[in-house]
């Protein structure tokens, strides 16, 4: 039986740049660094999760989904902030590439896109919070 998803691999040319970008402009901790059989095992999470990213070596573009005009589809990273528009201006200042000036509302929550040197999408979120019925 599964027990819990460890890892989501993103594809980057060059993954020094790719270690700078997620830690120093989105906040990231490097969890793993080491030589491996297949090369370079190079992982990045959010402090205090168990979840990991995986920055692999790979040809540009490689892995990434083909542009529609008019679709909006998430990144295949998806984070989560508890107060997106504070971050915003915070990644702004790193130099993060976002979709546009302020997060998006949607019926979850609030919402922003941002790319990483590759050009691989990053959403960004904040959760709307959930409001029960007491009645």
């Amino acid at each position: 039986m599964l027990t819990r998803v460890m890892y989501v691999t993103v594809y980057v040319t060059d993954q020094d740049r790719a270690l700078r970008f997620y830690t120093e402009q989105l906040g990231l901790e490097k969890r793993v660094d080491y030589a491996g059989p297949d090369g370079r095992f190079l992982t990045v999470g959010a402090e205090g999760h168990p979840f990991e990213i995986i920055l692999w070596p790979h040809a540009p573009a490689a892995g990434q989904p083909s542009r529609a005009e008019g679709v909006s589809a998430p990144g295949p990273i998806v984070l989560e902030s508890d107060d997106l528009r504070k971050d915003v201006g915070i990644w702004r200042e790193r130099g993060v590439e976002l979709d546009r000036h302020e997060p998006e509302e949607y019926p979850f929550g609030l919402r922003v896109e941002a790319r990483d040197p590759d050009g691989n999408r990053v959403s960004l979120r904040q959760q709307r919070p959930v409001v029960t019925d007491r009645a």
